[in-house]
């Protein structure tokens, strides 16, 4: 596959919503026309969102396609945390991981349910040998 020259580095700023979408973007391997077909917005916006400071923030229904094809939370790609629900308990170990390698709050909440003979692991590198193993498992799928 060519490079689409709308991968180059971001002139944005990293935390805004277009600088967290391009963030997502390229971690997932996509190419910004690889997003915009599979989330339905186009590419052109993509781009003036990924490139643009003052471009307009995207309506909640293109940031919602935009979440969804990341596989991240629309306050992922706000910049914003989202108030966990009472019933959802983060370890310590996983939410120091989470702050140190800036994970999605929907990763955050997946890892949280892991447990292996009933306990969830007990250190930020044993939660992140078993991210990295999933995030590594993907290539499985394809």
């Amino acid at each position: 596959m060519d490079a689409d020259p709308t991968d180059r580095p971001a002139q944005t700023d990293a935390g805004s919503v277009g600088g967290r979408i391009r963030k997502y973007r390229l971690e997932r391997g996509l190419s910004l026309s690889q997003l915009a077909e599979q989330s339905d917005v186009s590419k052109g916006y993509l781009s003036t969102l990924e490139n643009d400071p003052a471009a307009r923030r995207p309506s909640a229904e293109s940031l919602y396609a935009i979440a969804k094809v990341l596989g991240v939370t629309m306050s992922d790609l706000l910049g914003r945390k989202i108030l966990p629900a009472a019933a959802t308990d983060v370890p310590n170990s996983l939410r120091e991981y989470a702050e140190e390698d800036d994970l999605p709050e929907a990763d955050i909440r997946m890892l949280s349910a892991i447990q292996f003979r009933g306990d969830p692991p007990r250190t930020k590198e044993r939660w992140r040998y078993i991210y990295t193993a999933i995030r590594t498992s993907e290539a499985i799928d394809k």
